[in-house]
């Protein structure tokens, strides 16, 4: 396997992240379990034969850390970008997790908001190959991106 490029390593650290807070919501463990698991396993681990992707530690690590500390947050934006009746509570628990994964980049970091939602759109097809998640996604991200970066667009 070719060394992948920074773009693919923070390409792969954003997947690597929706997967553990998806695990972490699901297990009730800590953030530092959970990743201390993906960085053991996970980060250019070969599993049944294949290789996982490497990924950037230091960028999966800060979405880990900026999605728990500015939880609330990141619900409260997704929560009125969401319709009325369908909360972030009620939404799939892989898009709840790509949600703040996502919020975590767009509030604690300097991404450009384009740029985020652009990946996570690709995150998103990675999850639902087949489904409109993507377009939802995209649009929830949006609005999420405006609210906490209004001066970027």
């Amino acid at each position: 396997m070719t060394k992948p490029d920074k773009k693919q390593m923070k390409a792969a650290a954003r997947l690597y992240a929706v997967q553990a807070l998806f695990q972490m919501e699901r297990s009730g463990q800590t953030v530092e379990a959970i990743s201390t698991e993906f960085l053991d396993h996970r980060f250019g681990a070969t599993y049944e034969g294949d290789e996982m992707a490497e990924g950037n530690v230091d960028h999966f690590r800060a979405l880990m850390d900026g999605a728990v500390n500015w939880q609330a947050r990141i619900d409260q934006m997704t929560d009125r970008a969401l319709v009325a009746k369908w909360p972030i509570a009620r939404i799939d628990p892989v898009l709840r997790a790509l949600f703040r994964a996502a919020g975590a980049e767009l509030v604690a970091m300097d991404t450009p908001p384009k740029v985020v939602i652009n990946e996570y759109v690709d995150v998103a097809r990675a999850f639902f190959p087949e489904g409109r998640e993507a377009k939802f996604v995209n649009a929830v991200l949006d609005h999420i991106a405006r609210e906490a970066r209004h001066e970027a667009f």
